[in-house]
């Protein structure tokens, strides 16, 4: 996986030299200095609300200057097989992105051939891993929309596959590029002492509980915290769960996940220099502008090493929950999944 330097992450040619890699042509020339970048975005999956909102931002009558000219031009249809919820949303989601100037494809081989970027919406995360090599293997950049995977394996064959090819990828939820949320990244409160956070954490019975929708919490609590998670415990009931990080130092970091009342996201921060509230969630367009940045420039702003942390303190807390509520290592189970 790509060196961690920082909370940012580089594979652009400018900088490949200094952290040790070599870009193929494709993508040496489509960040060369000075190149004009085509602006052609293509979807994978519309069964998602993300992809319908994506569009409209981008394919709308006035875009925000923000979104750089990029413009969806094609969209692969093909979502989960067997999530209900998903299934029933792919028809009227494709003509929703037609109406905005899309075209649809038969398959990501037809798709590929049109576009030079790739947001995979697909709502199943059993998917991504088939999906994202495709995309991989032909070097385009890919964004890839929560949940990375379904599990902490897959991600990791993401990740390796992504160094192989040399092709740059991230993953995030939203709930990342919070205003607050950045404004703690960025020293608000000085050092992270710990956080506490929450979101709605719905089950579906083809995920890890926390991964369909937990996801969300999971990763506003890393943004604020980082990495070095070292073990995780976890309560369940059926309305609510309650997991508890061990993180580097003795920080604790909590994420609450509800499934019962008035739901919603944010959370506490307990900085060195004082406290901070988390939220309120605004909408998906932060999220949107980090990813036209990325396009634009190669740059990653998620590690992969933090995004396959997410992924092994969600499995963790499986783990905890199936052990009757135990601590569980993370390092462990980064090895087992072959995590470097």
């Amino acid at each position: 996986m790509e060196k961690n330097l920082g909370r940012r992450s580089f594979i652009s040619t400018a900088v490949a030299g200094t952290i040790g890699l070599s870009l193929p042509g494709s993508l040496s020339a489509l960040y060369a200095p000075g190149h004009q970048t085509q602006k052609r975005i293509g979807i994978i999956g519309l069964d998602t609300s993300h992809a319908i909102a994506f569009t409209k931002s981008l394919n709308g009558d006035n875009p925000s200057p923000k979104m750089k000219g990029f413009r969806v031009v094609a969209a692969y249809p093909k979502g989960s097989n067997d999530i209900v919820s998903s299934v029933e949303r792919i028809p009227g989601y494709t003509e929703d992105v037609k109406k905005m100037g899309v075209e649809i494809v038969g398959s990501i081989k037809e798709l590929l051939g049109k576009v030079d970027f790739i947001l995979l919406e697909t709502n199943d995360g059993r998917l991504h891993l088939q999906q994202a090599l495709e995309v991989i293997k032909a070097r385009k950049p890919l964004f890839i929309d929560k949940p990375i995977t379904a599990s902490l394996k897959d991600a990791v064959e993401i990740f390796k596959a992504a160094e192989r090819y040399k092709v740059p990828v991230f993953s995030s939820s939203s709930l990342r590029f919070m205003e607050s949320a950045q404004d703690v990244v960025k020293g608000k409160v000085g050092k992270v002492i710990g956080a506490d956070t929450y979101s709605p954490a719905h089950l579906e019975k083809t995920h890890p509980d926390l991964f369909w929708y937990g996801i969300h919490g999971v990763e506003t609590l890393f943004t604020v915290m980082g990495t070095g998670c070292k073990q995780v415990v976890r309560i369940h009931t059926a309305d609510t769960d309650f997991v508890a990080g061990t993180w580097e130092g003795g920080r604790i970091g909590t994420f609450r996940g509800t499934r019962s009342g008035k739901s919603g996201y944010g959370g506490i921060v307990f900085g060195e220099n004082g406290t901070s509230i988390l939220g309120p969630f605004r909408g998906y367009d932060t999220l949107l502008e980090e990813i036209i940045q990325f396009f634009e420039t190669g740059i990653v702003p998620v590690s992969s090493r933090e995004t396959l942390e997410i992924c092994a303190f969600m499995e963790a807390a499986d783990e905890s929950k199936n052990k009757g509520g135990i601590p569980v290592n993370i390092d462990e189970l980064m090895k087992k999944a072959g995590a470097a």
